[in-house]
Order: structure tokens, then sequence, then C-alpha cells
């Protein structure tokens, strides 16, 4: 059994005249352990596809299944734990709250976690040695550079040790050789087991996925 199945994957925002079709029959595997990488131009669909993914954004048609869970049959309750036990989300932008201090910001997928607090600084400490930011654990975002945010929002995504990372233009805003360093670490996650998949409009950074896939006017297919 794949790790990931979608089946007939649609997505249409609005109606009559204004209806807007994101994303058109996808259908796709991926195996447990892969490392995908999703391109395409802007309003092509890509973050609406990682959005369905996430089981943050229901389809208008199609299944998605992971280990034969059919996401979207869940209710509302059940897809807050599937996210929270299946899945990571680094989200474009970083989104780390400004008020909170980095340990504080990576503990917060844990909060509905059933932990003692102790744990849950113990494995946000564990997350942030993991993505070399051992030592910057009492800073705010403001206090460090845009690669260690993206560290930061690495560390928040794995703390709960998913099976499936899902990221949305993780270099989008750095330089290129920051870009470099997250993209190896995000290999270095891969293999340990992790499965990827990442929209980019990099061809540099998908060359670090085991896969390429292609999205054009909401169409998928394997470049």
């Amino acid at each position: 059994m794949d790790h990931i199945a979608a089946k007939d994957l649609t997505k249409r925002y609005g109606s009559g005249a204004a209806e807007v079709t994101a994303l058109r029959s996808a259908s796709f595997s991926v195996d447990a352990g892969a490392f995908v990488a999703i391109m395409g131009e802007s309003g092509s669909g890509k973050s609406t596809l990682l959005t369905i993914m996430g089981a943050m954004n229901a389809p208008s048609a199609g299944t998605f299944r992971v280990d034969g869970i059919d996401v979207y049959d869940l209710d509302s309750e059940q897809r807050a734990d599937f996210r929270r036990e299946f899945l990571g989300f680094i989200f474009q932008g970083f989104h780390l709250i400004p008020y909170l201090s980095v340990l504080e910001n990576v503990m917060l997928p844990l909060a509905a976690v059933r932990m003692n607090p102790a744990d849950r600084q113990t494995a946000a400490r564990d997350a942030l040695a993991g993505v070399g930011l051992s030592g910057k654990e009492d800073r705010l975002p403001g206090e460090i550079s845009g690669g260690e945010k993206e560290r930061v929002a690495i560390a928040r995504a794995i703390v709960n040790d998913p099976p499936v990372l899902l990221a949305d233009e993780p270099t989008g805003s750095l330089d290129t050789k920051t870009s470099r360093e997250i993209m190896a670490l995000l290999q270095a996650l891969n293999g340990e087991g992790t499965t990827i998949v990442m929209v980019t409009h990099s061809p540099a950074c998908a060359e670090y996925a085991q896969r390429i896939w292609r999205l054009s006017d909401g169409i998928l297919a394997e470049a």
C-alpha cells in the first residue's frame, strides 16, 4: 500500500462565472521515505495541493489517503488529530510568533499533546539541536537571521516526529548559501526516513528531491 495516495483530486473556488479550478483531477502516490518536489508558476495550484495534503483544505472532488486513512472522511477533530500525529508543516514566510522565544515557538505543536512541561521542553530542545540551533532557545524571532528563522520553522515542524513533512517554499526568502544549508538539512531529515513533499520555484532546490512534479493550470504531471 502506498504511504500517500490521491485519486482525481479537484479543487474549485468560487461559483458560476467566477469559478476557478485550482487543481484538476490530480492522481498520484508517494512511497514512505520519498522526497518529492512540486514546481510551477505562481497560481498554478501548488499551495492548494499542499494544503489538501496537509488536511487543511477539503478537495471539491476526489480522495486523499495516508496509510489507508481517507483524510477527508474524518471529522474536523479527527483531522486535527491526524495533522498532529502524521504531519509537520513548514509554512512559507516562517510564521513564527514574534513575542515567543525560539524554544516556545518550537513547543507550540506539543500544546495539545499529553506531555508534562519538562518533556515538552526537552523535545523542543532536541529538535533545535537537530537543526543546529542549540544555544538560541531564549532568543526572540526578531533577534535571529532569516536562515535561523527557517531552521526554527523546521524544528517546530519536526518536534512531534511526524512521518510526513510538507514544506511550502522553504527557501523562498533566503540567499543562495543559506538555501543550500536548509536543503541539506531537509535532505538529512529525508535520509533519516521522513517523507518530504516540498513546493519550490527553485530548480536548484528541486534537484535535492528524488521526484519532481510540475503543476500547470492545475494539471499535475511528473517532470
